[in-house]
């Protein structure tokens, strides 16, 4: 899992409640197991027709926005069913974190696991960031994580909570085959101890 230490990106908007987890990926995208190749079916059916061609008027088919790093989102983001494929398909895209006043729990917790930052701000805070990101893609926000800041293109910032263990695991880059491995001489030395105690085994 790639380290998260400080972004500095485009900010897309999207001002929509209840962006489930079915918009995000919709389910005929989930017979694979590979968490990559799912960028480009993210939002398939808000980003494209039936017959396969781009939506203009979507946010993330506009120039502006096609490599948007941040999601600017609306209330209860990734609500629905708990499909990890969801993260897959915004990390496979180039999303690292979504900002929102809230998110569906599963979802929150699997955006950790995959290396993407959820943050949770205040309705006000989300509504400065969301007028910020409609700039366009000469509007740079920095999310910082070290700092727990988030600074719109003109310099305003704004704090914001993240459990110690969870930002501990992004800026290192851990996810929880990492965290095992970690611990890769200690199982070791147990299974070495556990071999000549108990040979039968």
């Amino acid at each position: 899992m790639d380290k998260f230490t400080t972004l500095t990106g485009i900010a897309a908007p999207m001002p929509l409640v209840n962006i489930d987890t079915d918009m995000i990926i919709p389910k005929q995208f989930l017979k694979t197991i590979q968490r990559s190749g799912l960028g480009k079916n993210l939002f398939d059916e808000m980003r494209y027709t039936q017959d396969g061609a781009e939506i203009a008027d979507f946010v993330l088919n506009q120039p502006s926005y096609r490599k948007a790093e941040i999601i600017v989102a609306g209330d209860n983001f990734g609500c629905g069913s708990s499909r990890e494929h969801a993260p897959w398909a915004l990390l496979d895209f180039g999303i690292r974190c979504v900002i929102s006043t809230s998110f569906a729990d599963i979802f929150f917790n699997n955006c950790f696991k995959n290396g993407i930052l959820p943050i949770v701000m205040p309705q006000e805070v989300v509504d400065v960031l969301m007028e910020d990101a409609r700039k366009g893609g000469n509007a740079r926000v920095t999310v910082d994580l070290e700092a727990q800041t988030v600074t719109t293109s003109g310099g305003q910032s704004f704090g914001f909570e993240v459990d110690p263990f969870r930002k501990h695991c992004l800026m290192n880059g851990l996810d929880d085959i990492g965290l095992t491995l970690e611990k890769a001489a200690a199982i070791d030395s147990f299974e070495a101890r556990a071999k000549v105690a108990r040979p039968w085994a």
